[in-house]
């Protein structure tokens, strides 16, 4: 798309060439404007982390964007999302104004004012019947972590509640359970550098090419000739694109990975230095004695000779292989356990804190990162735990609050303040920047759910989505590209995002409206020091001191800039002089002993097999790379509308579509035990027979997804589920 408008452009490609407004991949010609300022920022889709320089009119308002050559994430490349990022910004349901419920249930626009007497009124109605642990917060990995921190102090430190927690739990919990676990600290030890270093580059339930385009166009720069394996039920794009496609059954990855490591014990095809740097090397080899080949063959739809030569290919001696993974491993029943069984391969083979090596998880949302470090809801901000006195004291010091303030326990979990919900424990919900409502697993409970709650806020650039919908009182916020702040994206680099326009009608951003709540409270003395992103910015730097996310030596937003982005650590005593850095270069760990941990289970039965009745085991994941999550924004742009489906479409094989007598783009009912939808029939040989796969972004898709939970992360299990197909 970009080479053909380009290739209607004469002229040479100077900073100053910006793209008519709206237009980009529709065939209008590069229009060149009067020179024009520009500002850079990052965009706000995906954790990839793409450093985007915004265009400017004369008025300092974004009309149009391009990528930035020299940021060394992206190197000058940016999917369809990125170069529509501004589209949804000008779409008309914004939410302009705040909504309030009145008694005859319909929403009419109030002022902030009366949208705050209503929030503090109601929510501490709730506490004062209910107590502290009666409402909760949802929140992001869409918003700054600024924003995330202030929002988990006030609501803990401030308004006296216990309970919040991020749809970063939908995403990457498993990761980061798996890393602190495995090394003591959440911790993911790469830099995007080792895609091109890698002789072997490995990635397991990860779809690059869709998911994360960027990054697949990293590993396209490789000039090692690396084999790049794809482990997947599905023929992905990815997969498709690959070297190899290890063409397995679902969730057989945790069986087939303690086999992988006991053929590569069995054959000394070890890293002894590395392995005398973990802990339980012992155990783990004699657990592996019951998962040879044979042992695993039915579980894993491989053949004895598929597995064995997996094994040698990723620990063939002195070449360099790297592990990589996504929500095909992180939206597990077992999702840890099997993010662990590949940094156990790392760590046995000698594979981690090298050029192009590492157990690598691969983030989902921009900021998911820093949620997993700032948002106080699971952990405490930078990096710290509520369960350690000296944590609180250093915090509350940190901040200036009270320690008295800071709670010693921890925050349920998303299912589990879900489930409180459920069962009338928690009466008020505050949602900020997230559609559970479409997004949860098994979605048709929320409905239920929604008649529990006493009173819902929905705090959200739309008012039109569906958790928006459900609400009691509607907060309008800014969007990206409308505030300032960072984020935090997969190789732990953080980078600053612009306010480049103002936010519609009377919409504030989630700093400012934390802000008025802290006021309306009666809580303002405790934020005097958050006056705006970059305050709070220096206030959360500090807090970091001696953590292992320690970035006391950035000075604030502009060094940021100048750095190209700084991934974590950074600090101030011995400030890093490489732009691009890993993990665990030294052999040492972030646990007590300095030594990772090899950790280990059984694999576990499927929560929901297929049986007589739903013979069908259904796949959900990422459609195009157009789509984003639950369309709230990528569905405002024309553009990206055109480059992927509108309705839901539904992979069958050819083999069964047969036996069904399907034909492509027939309608059927797709049912499971908890709901049921429509789709359209899209005949391929991407599935096994037996299997079926749908695109995640339609919102009927999770009425039909399990509710079953990974028990060490509480991630849910989106992967795979029993269904029955029917033509209708």
């Amino acid at each position: 798309m970009l080479s053909k408008l380009l290739k209607q452009h004469t002229g040479p490609l100077t900073a100053d060439l910006v793209l008519e407004p709206g237009h980009f991949g529709l065939g209008k010609v590069p229009k060149r404007l009067i020179p024009a300022s520009t500002v850079t920022s990052i965009c706000g889709y995906c954790a990839t982390g793409c450093q985007l320089k915004l265009h400017l009119d004369e008025h300092g308002r974004a009309i149009n964007l391009t990528p930035q050559a020299g940021y060394p994430v992206n190197l000058g490349m940016a999917c369809p999302k990125g170069w529509q990022a501004l589209d949804p910004l000008d779409s008309p349901d914004r939410a302009t104004t705040p909504l309030l419920r009145n008694e005859a249930g319909e929403k009419v626009p109030v002022g902030w004012a009366e949208a705050m007497e209503a929030f503090v009124t109601r929510f501490k109605d709730i506490k004062e019947k209910h107590g502290r642990e009666s409402v909760a917060f949802l929140s992001t990995g869409q918003i700054p972590f600024e924003e995330m921190a202030f929002l988990g102090c006030l609501f803990k430190f401030g308004m006296g509640f216990i309970h919040g927690d991020a749809n970063t739990r939908q995403c990457m919990a498993t990761a980061a359970t798996a890393y602190k676990q495995s090394f003591g600290f959440d911790a993911p030890p790469y830099s995007y550098a080792d895609f091109e270093e890698s002789d072997v580059i490995v990635l397991v339930g990860s779809n690059l090419c869709i998911a994360h385009p960027i990054l697949w166009q990293r590993v396209m720069r490789n000039q090692r000739n690396p084999k790049i394996i794809v482990i997947d039920p599905r023929a992905t794009e990815t997969a498709q694109a690959a070297t190899q496609h290890v063409n397995l059954k679902p969730k057989g990855d945790l069986a087939l990975l303690y086999a992988l490591a006991h053929c590569i014990v069995r054959d000394g095809r070890t890293d002894a230095e590395s392995i005398r740097r973990t802990e339980g090397y012992d155990d783990f080899v004699a657990f592996l004695l019951d998962y040879s080949p044979a042992a695993v063959s039915d579980r894993t739809g491989l053949s004895v000779e598929e597995i064995e030569a997996l094994a040698r290919t990723v620990s063939e001696p002195g070449k360099r292989v790297s592990w990589w993974w996504t929500m095909g491993v992180n939206q597990s029943y077992e999702g840890v356990r099997a993010a662990q069984a590949m940094i156990n391969l790392a760590l046995i083979t000698g594979n981690i804190g090298k050029p192009g090596t590492g157990a690598n998880s691969i983030t989902g949302q921009c900021n998911a990162m820093g949620s997993r470090l700032f948002s106080n809801t699971t952990s405490m901000v930078g990096g710290h735990e509520f369960a350690y006195e000296d944590h609180r004291e250093k915090v509350a010091t940190g901040l200036g609050i009270p320690l008295e303030n800071i709670p010693s326990d921890s925050s349920l979990a998303y299912d589990q303040i879900l489930a409180a919900a459920e069962e009338g424990k928690i009466k008020g919900l505050w949602i900020v920047a997230t559609n559970p409502f479409h997004s949860w697993i098994d979605s048709g409970r929320l409905a239920a759910m929604r008649e529990k709650l006493e009173f819902i806020v929905v705090q959200d650039m739309f008012h039109t989505t569906e958790s928006a919908l459900a609400a009691d009182l509607v907060l309008p916020s800014a969007a990206w590209g409308e505030k300032d702040g960072c984020f935090i994206n997969s190789e732990r680099r953080i980078g600053t995002l612009k306010k480049v326009r103002e936010a519609p009608g009377v919409a504030l951003s989630d700093f400012r409206i934390f802000r008025l709540i802290a006021r309306a409270w009666g809580c303002d003395e405790l934020f005097g020091q958050w006056t705006d992103p970059e305050a709070a910015f220096r206030l959360l730097r500090d807090l970091t001191k001696d953590r292992p996310c320690d970035i006391t030596g950035l000075e604030g937003y502009e060094m940021i800039d100048r750095l190209g982005g700084a991934q974590w650590p950074y600090p101030a005593a011995n400030p890093p002089v490489d732009q691009e850095r890993r993990l665990f270069e030294d052999g040492n760990y972030y646990t007590p002993s300095g030594k990772a941990k090899l950790l280990f289970s059984p694999p576990a039965e499927l929560p929901e097999n297929t049986d007589s009745a739903y013979p069908f085991m259904l796949l959900t994941g990422r459609g195009t790379s157009s789509q984003w999550h639950t369309q709230s924004r990528t569905a405002k742009s024309d553009i990206l509308r055109k480059l992927y489906p509108q309705d839901a479409y539904i992979e069958i094989h050819p083999a069964d579509a047969a036996r069904l007598r399907l034909k492509e783009n027939d309608m059927v009912t797709v049912r499971s035990r908890r709901g049921e939808m429509q789709a359209s029939v899209y005949i391929a040989p991407t599935v096994q027979p037996g299997q079926l796969f749908l695109p995640m972004h339609y919102p009927e898709v999770n009425r039909l997804t399990h509710s079953s939970f990974d028990p060490h992360s509480r991630q849910p299990n989106y992967k795979a589920c029993a269904v029955a197909l029917a033509k209708s």
